[in-house]
């Protein structure tokens, strides 16, 4: 008889979204940043969307004061949605539909105060339970066909235990990431053996870097539990992860090659407002030619 551990299906997503936003004051005082539109819906109903497609059906939301917004906007609201239907919008109908999750699907949790991402999943614990869970990190918006989560997820049915997003960058970024190590006699099945946050070029054990997906085991909150807070109070995911791995609990990199802007950057920001409006055909053609005559020809 066979002593494979069966690889459990992963049903329910975390998504902390309990950060401040400061960078983006004073706009994000009574907006919470991840409500932040880019293009036509905000940045963190692009990652819903990413997960809703890789069949996750539970979304768990770490919240903080201030966020309610957030509930509100993935919650029916049967008043525009009648006018809608009444104007014969039907696009924008469908467009309000497709942004409610339905009643019992979506979980709020609050995180008392801003201690780390390790922090945030950890107040996850009961809404996962005794589960495999996808965590996204919403400002981080990933572009790709399929989506990142849906081609982890069939890298997870294959291989099981923790699977962890990596893209690759050129070494002299790597200092600005954290960075995994592979084991060398493995190289195909992408074996972690280790995680370094922010090494100096020449000490890089590889220029793959985290980016921002993943899919946790249920025992990642027993490490966490053990982790200390370290740089500002603060409770890190990573440290917890490489527990794990000395731990010997398997982890696996997924090689993601698609678009990735990091919206809780001004930057990342509007290069993503950009880069979808030029794929949108209602704002592509106006986008292009004012970005021609505005820099192509000052250049």
């Amino acid at each position: 008889m066979s002593t494979t551990k069966a690889i459990r299906r992963v049903r329910k997503a975390v998504f902390p979204v309990a950060g401040l936003g400061t960078r983006f004051l004073p706009a994000t005082k009574a907006i919470p940043k991840e409500l932040l539109p880019i293009l036509d819906r905000p940045v963190l109903q692009w990652a819903v969307e990413e997960a809703r497609e890789a069949g996750i059906e539970e979304f768990i939301f770490v919240t903080a004061r201030g966020k309610e917004a957030i509930a509100d906007h993935f919650d029916a609201f049967p008043a525009l949605e009648e006018a809608l239907a009444t104007k014969g919008k039907d696009r924008l109908l469908g467009a309000v539909r497709e942004a409610t999750i339905a009643p019992g699907k979506a979980i709020y949790v609050r995180q008392d105060a801003p201690r780390g991402l390790g922090h945030a999943v950890a107040c996850a614990r009961a809404a996962v339970g005794n589960e495999p869970f996808a965590l996204l990190l919403p400002d981080m918006l990933m572009h790709d066909e399929p989506g990142c989560m849906a081609g982890m997820m069939a890298h997870y049915e294959k291989v099981g235990g923790n699977v962890i997003a990596v893209e690759e960058v050129p070494r002299g970024d790597v200092h600005k990431y954290g960075v995994v190590a592979l084991d060398a006699a493995r190289a195909d099945a992408m074996r972690i053996i280790g995680m370094v946050e922010k090494p100096a070029p020449e000490n890089a054990p590889s220029t793959l870097i985290i980016s921002g997906r993943y899919i946790f085991q249920p025992e990642i909150f027993a490490h966490l539990d053990a982790t200390r807070p370290g740089a500002g109070g603060e409770i890190q995911i990573t440290d917890a992860m490489q527990r794990g791995i000395e731990a010997g609990d398997p982890y696996h990199a997924w090689r993601y090659s698609g678009q990735t802007w990091d919206c809780g950057s001004k930057l990342g920001f509007l290069l993503a407002n950009v880069a979808f409006g030029l794929r949108d055909p209602e704002t592509a053609d106006a986008l292009r030619a004012y970005v021609h005559r505005h820099l192509c020809e000052k250049a």
